[in-house]
């Protein structure tokens, strides 16, 4: 899981980051506003934590412009010493999925951020998908187009599934080379670049075939579709 952080008490911000990293997942932090929602329109994440008061932006504001200028917002959780009622409403009324009352247990954090990922996440996908013309085995990572085999890697395979499992909504460079390829620092986004359009010919991701990955410029890439809508069974 790929988690922002934002936080002006760089204390807390070093808490909180122990405890995301130490339940296994990835985080990037931010000391204000501004910066978490600049981030927001170049990276994606799978989950937010960030504090009511910070300078620039507060956390109210953020989750509000997300709800109203992102696709898909991923799930906001406010971090806050406020505890009337009125404030907790109001963080909530802005988009945010909870709400933490600073001081808070590193077990209690680590559980409210697991649960609203859970909530944010689809059902476990079956072995065996179809979307429209495109076929999918996750357990033999195979795939046919129209009925014939079409041979990709292990990582091709990742990448056109997280796709598939992602429609419509956009991927950051950074989020699809932490999915596949594990976040690995040395590897560079153009390897992204290349793998998608390995793909787009292989598969011939083209609206006659129903799905295409579009390029979305300064951020990274969607899965569209065309005419049929998808669909995910057994």
């Amino acid at each position: 899981m790929r988690v922002a952080l934002a936080d002006d008490e760089k204390e807390l911000l070093e808490q909180v980051s122990a405890i995301v990293v130490g339940a296994g997942h990835e985080v990037e932090t931010f000391l204000d506003g501004s910066a978490l929602q600049r981030a927001l329109q170049r990276e994606t994440y799978d989950i937010v934590l960030l504090d009511w008061n910070m300078p620039g932006m507060t956390g109210p504001e953020v989750v509000s412009w997300a709800s109203e200028n992102m696709d898909t917002p991923p799930p906001f959780i406010v971090m806050t010493s406020r505890a009337a009622k009125e404030d907790v409403v109001h963080g909530l009324e802005a988009g945010a999925v909870d709400y933490i009352i600073k001081p808070e247990s590193d077990e209690v954090i680590k559980a409210r951020m697991e649960a609203a990922a859970r909530r944010n996440e689809t059902s476990k996908p079956d072995v065996h998908a179809s979307y429209g013309k495109y076929s999918l085995d996750r357990k033999a990572k195979a795939i046919t187009v129209d009925g014939e085999d079409v041979q990709v890697t292990s990582r091709e395979f990742d990448l056109i599934d997280l796709f598939f499992q992602n429609f419509d909504r956009p991927l950051s460079r950074g989020y699809l080379l932490s999915k596949v390829w594990g976040g690995n620092a040395d590897l560079e986004t153009r390897t992204v670049d290349v793998h998608i359009s390995r793909l787009r010919a292989k598969l011939k991701l083209e609206p006659a075939n129903g799905f295409v990955i579009s390029t979305v410029f300064g951020f990274g890439y969607r899965m569209d579709a065309y005419n049929d809508e998808p669909s995910d069974e057994e």
